[in-house]
């Protein structure tokens, strides 16, 4: 089952058809912990239209609302081995190695929901930053009560080369205006997702790809659960919240987005994420 928040109300998705979802309150709607059977309840009342799925096709917003956007680092292997090598000549190489392997992961907040961005809208890179890349993560979706009842595609977007400087300068190289996006839909299985489940990025500049690769989410060395243990902890979320789980693909040191690129991150299941880069 998928929600879609679009200009004319949310819509639900369900067997291939497309529904009005029996609240438009965003915050209202996805905050139950029991999210599947309230929705499975409710769809068969409401009556299927093309006109729903064409509003997702065209009028689609964020599916978020009143959510904060927080992150997880280090998570994949690759993720660390490229943290140590873009921060060692800062001395910072050490403190990625140790977050891997240590028992608190390493969380920061995102993104405000006004900053935040959803399919088809532009992802911005920073004026100040010389090496630029998108993180594709699959997003958990989790309740004001913490449980997990829904996924989305994020794009964390990183400016390496900030980061790299120090790691200090964290927030600077991952909070800012266009700096996330998430959708295109919140997807609700009703269980937890496949461990099989395949994250892919393309990367496309002037209608080829210049970047393509995929990696199963189980490889993340962190589990679902255990992340949201810690965010939760000392942590309070009226609304529920959005958590990036880290990143699995990360592109190769030479390569830096441009103005226009176009960044495709699918996820089975879920869907495609598709953004423009503005300068």
């Amino acid at each position: 089952m998928k929600l879609y928040r679009t200009r004319q109300g949310i819509v639900v998705e369900h067997q291939n058809q497309f529904h009005r979802a029996p609240s438009d309150d965003w915050d209202y709607l996805v905050n139950q912990d029991d999210l599947y059977q309230f929705l499975l309840q409710e769809v068969p009342s409401t009556a299927a239209s093309d006109e729903f799925r064409a509003w997702t096709e065209t009028d689609l917003l964020p599916p978020i609302s009143q959510q904060e956007i927080w992150a997880s680092g280090v998570t994949y292997l690759k993720s660390r081995n490229a943290r140590m090598e873009e921060s060692k000549d800062a001395g910072g190489g050490d403190f990625y190695e140790r977050v891997y392997d240590a028992e608190r992961p390493e969380l920061f907040f995102k993104s405000t929901a006004a900053r935040a961005v959803g399919s088809g809208d532009a992802v911005r890179i920073r004026k100040d930053s010389t090496w630029n890349v998108p993180e594709p993560e699959l997003t958990l979706f989790i309740t004001s009560n913490g449980k997990i009842v829904g996924y989305t595609v994020g794009n964390d977007m990183s400016s390496r080369s900030i980061e790299g400087e120090n790691p200090l300068y964290l927030p600077q190289a991952k909070t800012y205006d266009g700096a996330a996006a998430v959708g295109p839909c919140l997807y609700i299985p009703g269980t937890p997702i496949s461990s099989d489940t395949q994250i892919r990025l393309e990367i496309r500049r002037d209608d080829a790809t210049v970047f393509d690769e995929s990696i199963a989410i189980n490889r993340m060395k962190r589990r679902h659960d255990e992340l949201v243990s810690f965010l939760f902890r000392e942590t309070s979320f009226p609304h529920g919240c959005y958590l990036m789980t880290g990143t699995g693909i990360v592109p190769p040191d030479g390569f830096t987005l441009a103005g226009g690129d176009e960044v495709r991150i699918t996820i089975d299941g879920i869907g495609t994420l598709v953004n423009s880069v503005q300068h």
